[in-house]
């Protein structure tokens, strides 16, 4: 028996000479449902079946039912007719299709319509995209629909004009769930995606659990990347307010922040606080340890799924877990002169994978080391070298563990850190004029005090090298010397001191008017004090 029969004969329609040798001949109507096809328990839903304008009956059938489900005739001289479920049930669940009666006989049937009711009882799936719901344009990326309830089989459906729904037959998690995997892509910007899955048993293909929450797929393109930052520091205590800010020198419409390991992708309007700029804030407090991690942000246009670039990662650490506090310390001490080498110690009895070092009010992201056991602590060494006074002010430390790295134990006692006998410390010998009017004071930072302290050696005289390195050991600097050399635009003076631990300090002061410079710029010694011609290359001297 062909299906086209069957479905006749189930429909209850009286198959005469005339409609059999008329079958195929008239085209088959259209049969949909409004609101849509996926109905929720309780809710009513409209069947429309639209055919040609001298359609004169319409009758609809459903699947398993002998006999017409329902009959109608055309609403006024329109081509379609209207069948009503005013409460929707499982009773109404099933599969439709409907035909027509007009002068020629009886059309073909439609395509079948699939009505399917939710029910509220059965518990809402899950949906997230693995590795990520951020796509990059062109990309392919798997959709994971699960639950603990032992469905047989999840639909995944996507929204948009076109509504495409996907089957799939469910899987054993090795956690216990059950779940199904949906390959998707190339995903492109032509068109938005996004997403929603159900969860049915096989014995009632057409009763659903409800909706999983919708999951929108971000596409990442290559225009220019957003800026992401936040204005309370890296590290924040739990029950502080937390705003995270996306802006662009790009006029962007929207922004969107994603958080690596989640699903969730919300989106802001962009603000602009002045021409060519745009930005978004995201308010995420007050802090928990579920905000502990890596952000990125990307622009948006409103005409286009396209977004941009993402931004550079931030990092979000919540400290007080674990409920930890180590302790912090310093070597030599306290207070040090500019150019020493400083030691900061966090230690822990309790085991710590990781020690951070943090500076009060510094910009900069905190230094990491992995943690040492010598017992009985755990412990982290963070040394820097040739300290200078920007390096003192107010550090703390915190442990985590590497299982949860943007997770920190509670901060050190604060611990402050004094440099001083900088460079802006360091007089002048006496036989220094000094500046004049329309002077410039530099200070070279100690960066650059090696490279200086051995040019300085070089155009030191072999006595000079000798007393330097016979100087006795003592925190108080060698007497001064002073350079004096002459600019295109006036005069010079670098003066250095130097320590016997090697580390030096430079000072560089400037004059339009100096002494006068003897004919052929031949150099002039006295004690201590040189002059050297600058060239266009510097200093022939220094």
């Amino acid at each position: 028996m062909t299906p086209t029969l069957t479905a006749l004969l189930c429909l209850g329609l009286s198959l005469g000479p005339r409609t059999r040798g008329q079958a195929g001949t008239l085209p088959k109507p259209t049969l949909w449902a409004e609101p849509g096809s996926v109905i929720a328990r309780g809710r009513p839903v409209t069947i429309w079946c639209e055919g040609p304008l001298e359609a004169q009956e319409f009758r609809l059938g459903k699947e398993g039912i002998s006999g017409p489900w329902d009959r109608q005739r055309p609403l006024g001289p329109r081509n379609k007719a209207k069948f009503s479920i005013p409460y929707m049930t499982e009773h109404h669940a099933g599969r439709y299709q409907c035909l027509y009666l007009s002068p020629a006989g009886w059309s073909e049937h439609s395509d079948p319509l699939e009505l399917v009711v939710m029910i509220g009882s059965y518990s809402k799936p899950w949906l997230s995209a693995l590795p990520s719901p951020v796509v990059t344009s062109a990309g392919n990326v798997t959709l994971q629909c699960g639950s603990w309830q032992e469905y047989g089989r999840f639909v995944l459906t996507k929204e948009g004009g076109h509504h495409l729904t996907w089957t799939l037959d469910s899987q054993r998690h090795p956690s216990g769930q059950v779940q199904a995997l949906f390959p998707v892509g190339p995903v492109t910007p032509s068109h938005r995606w996004t997403f929603t899955c159900y969860g049915y048993y096989r014995s009632e293909p057409q009763v659903w659990s409800g909706p999983s929450d919708p999951l929108e797929l971000l596409v990442s393109g290559v225009s220019r990347k957003p800026s992401l930052l936040t204005q309370q520091g890296p590290v924040l205590a739990p029950g502080e307010t937390l705003t995270l800010q996306c802006h662009s020198d790009v006029t962007y419409d929207r922004f969107a922040l994603s958080k690596e390991g989640t699903q969730d992708l919300p989106q802001r309007p962009a603000q602009q606080p002045q021409a060519g700029l745009s930005q978004a804030d995201f308010l995420l407090g007050p802090v928990s340890s579920s905000h502990g991690g890596q952000y990125r942000c990307y622009g948006g246009h409103s005409l286009s799924s396209e977004w941009s670039a993402p931004s550079d990662p931030l990092d979000i650490l919540v400290s007080g877990q674990p409920p930890v506090t180590p302790s912090l310390s310093v070597q030599p001490g306290p207070t040090v002169s500019s150019g020493e080498t400083v030691t900061l110690l966090c230690q822990s009895q309790i085991k710590m994978d990781t020690f951070l070092l943090c500076k009060e009010g510094a910009a900069d992201p905190p230094l990491r080391l992995r943690a040492e056991y010598r017992a009985p602590w755990h412990q982290a060494e963070f040394s820097m070298r040739a300290v200078t006074p920007a390096l003192g002010g107010t550090y703390r430390c915190y442990g985590s563990h590497s299982s949860s790295p943007y997770l920190l134990s509670r901060p050190s006692a604060p611990l402050d850190l004094v440099v001083s006998g900088g460079p802006e410390d360091q007089p002048l010998t006496p036989t220094d004029p000094g500046p004049q009017s329309g002077d410039s004071d530099t200070v070279l930072t100690s960066q650059s005090t090696e490279r200086v302290k051995d040019q300085g050696e070089e155009q030191r005289g072999p006595e000079d090298q000798e007393g330097l390195r016979g100087a006795p050991e003592s925190p108080v600097p060698q007497l001064p010397r002073t350079t004096q050399c002459r600019t295109s635009s006036g005069w010079a003076w670098l003066a250095w001191s130097c320590w016997s631990s090697g580390s030096c300090c430079l000072r560089l002061r400037t004059a339009r008017e100096g002494p006068e410079v003897q004919p052929g710029g031949e150099q002039e010694r006295t004690g201590h004090t040189q002059r050297a011609e600058l060239g266009a290359e510097g200093p022939s001297g220094v």
